[in-house]
């Protein structure tokens, strides 16, 4: 991560520096001064984020307090014993962090990335107690952060909504395109996080001990869940596809709501005593946030930096190209760069051009530009986040993994949208 945050900035200066040379304006104005108060700004939109964060934090951890006394993570944690065992088998099957990585996984399936973020931080929490080698990513850390940044998406919330508010005859266009897109781009992230453990070793610090791996209180591990049992979750997890087609934009202004109602029923039924367990897990909330926003000032005010100037436009207008015979025009690829580096900066601009005449929601650029949103993540953000919030300095090929399932979530919704809509 230190070479990656030097290279943003240096990147950055280099081409301010070069612009500056060349400008003929006042001598207080120019690239340069331009780039100094790009760097302020990002570091005060960082800071106002953190604590944004703070009210999603608070609720959903709050949440996750009361599902985990009632029971409900370890019954999650069963029923996909299975498939959970087979892609993390260094976490014991019961260990809390099972649950809370499956709470993630749904709720960015749901396009629920405020309620995802939450049970993330809860799940690298627990990952890293069992993490051997403070301060480095485990190879379970590398797999997770893999499948945040390439998860499989059912209901892009926010593309959808955006479509529908500029007016698009078919705001749930989008949703098949995504959902293509992910399932290539979430495969081929595991793959690569599972390869990738040869060529990228844990080596614990020079002069360093390791610690003793499983530093946590030793649990009873419960039989799995029967096999029809787990049966039924996948094909009810296949049933989702369909639904998400025909009343996806309907049922989603209730997902959140049903969530809290449901876990909080479930502790009453449980004899949780749940307002105390709320309480305690959103005060755990509030400190993770507050920790969280030194290492938002450092990356966002790197990115920002990087797009203020000029460097991103440099890189990608050229290829963007090049590459418009197939299907990928320079808005496209400026979108993926964005969606890679800054959320709120890729959603400004995918707002921007669903507005534009020319483009518009439903053509075919509009759906590809949606679709593109959906299908990748804030790469450099989560790595940012999640690592930072458990302290770990030496990432692996976590970065890697995610870039390329990018690179792939691009490639996979140009071949769709390309397929169902021509270009």
């Amino acid at each position: 991560m230190d070479m990656v945050f030097f290279l943003l900035i240096a990147g950055a200066f280099a081409t301010a520096a070069w612009r500056q040379w060349l400008w003929t304006g006042a001598a207080g104005d120019g690239p340069m001064a331009a780039l100094g108060q790009a760097a302020l700004s990002s570091a005060g939109e960082a800071v106002s984020l953190g604590i944004g964060l703070v009210g999603a934090l608070a609720l959903f951890l709050g949440l996750m307090a009361v599902a985990d006394r009632a029971g409900l993570m370890r019954g999650l944690a069963r029923l996909l014993r299975p498939v959970l065992h087979r892609l993390f088998p260094e976490v014991p099957p019961d260990h809390p962090a099972m649950g809370a990585m499956v709470m993630n996984v749904a709720a960015n399936m749901l396009g629920l990335s405020n309620a995802a973020t939450p049970f993330g931080l809860k799940a690298m929490r627990e990952l890293e107690r069992l993490n051997a080698v403070p301060g480095t990513a485990s190879d379970s850390m590398v797999l997770f952060l893999a499948l945040n940044t390439a998860n499989v998406t059912l209901l892009p919330t926010h593309v959808m909504a955006l479509r529908a508010a500029v007016g698009s005859h078919d705001p749930a266009a989008v949703i098949a395109t995504t959902l293509f897109a992910t399932l290539w781009s979430c495969g081929l992230a595991v793959l690569l996080a599972k390869a990738g453990r040869r060529w990228f070793p844990v080596r614990p610090p020079s002069g360093a001990a390791p610690a003793p791996q499983g530093r946590h209180q030793p649990q009873a591990v419960p039989p799995p869940a029967p096999l029809w049992a787990s049966g039924l979750a996948v094909l009810a997890a296949l049933a989702l596809l369909p639904v998400t087609l025909l009343w996806g934009r309907t049922l989603s202004p209730w997902v959140i709501p049903a969530l809290i109602v449901l876990i909080l029923a479930a502790g009453l039924a449980r004899r949780v005593d749940i307002y105390a367990a709320f309480v305690a897990g959103a005060r755990e909330g509030l400190l993770l946030s507050l920790r969280l926003i030194p290492y938002l000032v450092a990356i966002l005010m790197a990115v920002g930096l990087f797009r203020q100037s000029g460097a991103m436009a440099l890189l990608l207008e050229p290829v963007g190209r090049l590459l418009t015979p197939l299907g990928l025009p320079p808005q496209a690829l400026t979108m993926a760069a964005l969606r890679t580096l800054s959320g709120s900066a890729s959603f400004g601009y995918l707002a921007s051009l669903m507005k534009t005449g020319g483009i518009g929601p439903d053509s075919y650029l509009g759906i590809l530009l949606g679709s593109i949103y959906g299908s990748s993540e804030t790469t450099f953000y989560v790595l940012a986040v999640y690592f930072g919030a458990v302290g770990i300095r030496r990432i692996r090929h976590a970065l890697l993994v995610g870039l390329l399932a990018d690179l792939a979530g691009l490639a996979g919704s140009v071949l769709i949208c390309r397929w169902l809509y021509g270009g």
